[in-house]
Order: structure tokens, then sequence, then C-alpha cells
């Protein structure tokens, strides 16, 4: 089913509980504006709300995925106060975060350029496939900015170590380096970027929404933090949560009968 309610985005859901967002400004090669922006976030926070939806696939119209910011956006932002400055920075920061926090498994399918605002969203997506063609850049810095609200996902991405390379570069660099360094789990060739996702899909369905969920809610906890007696206890708790719960007890008993559980249906 199609959902043309925005100017900016175009909303698809599957009768199998995948929705495909996909950037809808190809003209400008999807840059970011403050519509887009806004749009985006309320989609995404429709999405989370709609318990009919699985996954989540982030595409783009045209040749780019995103070319970063909008010129014109970028001229009225020049003229902005610093409180006006402020606050469009903190409506990016929120998109962002929507993103990266969503509870269901998010794919990134990415093609041509993807730059500043675009590759954060590719960091944010738990998931993201390549074409071997895309091309990346962090470019703030050849305009005097930093890439400052996408930061947070980019580094734990890429780790400090590159950061400091193409931050401070603003080089361009392609699909292959982008998977080295992390940012893309997948490369392949333009033609097989469709079939890449959908076999991703096709494996997230195995999986059990609720555990799927949670398990992200794990990796948030967990990363980057010492293993101290409270993990211990937390890590401990949130496993035996979900073997007494519904979805644990159907996957335990699915497996032993041999059969597929519920959800993989």
């Amino acid at each position: 089913m199609s959902d043309r309610t925005v100017e900016t985005i175009r909303l698809d859901r599957r009768a199998d509980g995948v929705a495909v967002v996909t950037l809808a400004r190809p003209l400008v090669h999807n840059a970011f504006n403050e519509v887009m922006i806004a749009e985006l976030t309320a989609v995404l926070t429709r999405l989370e709300n709609d318990a009919a939806v699985r996954t989540v696939v982030l595409a783009a119209d045209g040749k780019s995925f995103s070319a970063g910011a909008d010129l014109d956006w970028m001229r009225r932002m020049a003229a902005y106060d610093l409180p006006e400055n402020l606050a469009d920075a903190k409506a990016l920061a929120e998109l962002m975060r929507t993103l990266n926090a969503l509870t269901k498994p998010t794919i990134a399918r990415v093609h041509g350029a993807v730059y500043g605002g675009g590759v954060g969203l590719v960091a944010c997506c738990d998931i993201a496939v390549a074409s071997d063609s895309a091309v990346f850049s962090l470019s703030e810095v050849r305009l005097g900015l930093i890439p400052a609200v996408i930061s947070p996902y980019v580094i734990a991405a890429i780790g400090a170590r590159a950061a400091r390379r193409w931050f401070l570069t603003a080089e361009r660099f392609d699909a292959a380096e982008a998977w080295r360094s992390g940012l893309i789990h997948q490369v392949t060739p333009p033609l097989g970027l469709d079939d890449a996702v959908d076999a991703l899909l096709a494996r997230l369905r195995e999986g059990a929404p609720g555990a799927q969920s949670a398990a992200k809610d794990l990796i948030f906890a967990v990363a980057n933090r010492p293993v101290t007696e409270a993990l211990i206890a937390d890590t401990a708790r949130r496993i035996a949560t979900l073997r007494a719960g519904e979805e644990g007890r159907e996957g335990i008993k699915a497996f032993l009968e041999k059969r597929t559980p519920m959800w993989g249906g």
C-alpha cells in the first residue's frame, strides 16, 4: 500500500510487514531541508507506533541516496541567528535519534552519492547494503562546519580512528572503504541491491519481533560499558525475562518440535 501524504517522502507498506521509506527529492539528489527532516521524522514515528510494521527499509529515488544539505536551506541557515540555528540543528538531531532508536529492524538501501547527513542516516540504520558504485563523504569542514549531530552514530559505526580522517579531510571514499570502516555491512553490484535487501528481509522474518527489539536495546545497554556486577545482573535479567515470555516459550517449543515458530509464517 502506498501512502503519499507528504512532499518529500514516499511510504509503501507491504503485506509482509515491511515498510519502505523512500527519500523522494531526486531532482536535488535527496538533499535535506527542514521539510524533509520534519516529514521523515514524522513518518518514522508513525512506523514505530504501527504494530503491523515489522521492518523498515530506508531507500532513495533518483541517482543519489542523499547529497547532504540542500543549498537553499543552507542559504537560509546562514542568515539565522544562534537560537534559530540551534532549533534547526535540534530538528536534525531528533531525526537521527528517532531513526537510531527505532525498535524495529532497519535496513539502509544505499546507492549513488551519500554525503553529510546522508551518511548519518546510513549509520543510524541497523543494517546497510550499498551499491559498489556508491560514494561517501563527510564534507562539512569544506563549508566551515562539522558533522555534529550525526557524529554519535557515525563514530559508533566507523570508530574514532577512521572518523579522524574522514571528518578532517572531507575526502570522498568508495563503498569498499565504507565496508572496511564498518559503515556498510554488504556491498553489491547495482543490479543486485534489491536482491541483497530481500535476502536480509527474509532472514529478519525468521526472528521474533519482540526479541529483535530486545536485542537492539541490549546492544545500546552493553556497548562500550565495563563488565560490572550491575551489567552482569542486567543481562541475566534480560535473558530470563525473554525465556519466561511468550516468544521465548514458543521459539524453544518450535525448535524442539522441528517446526516454524508462529512469527515465521
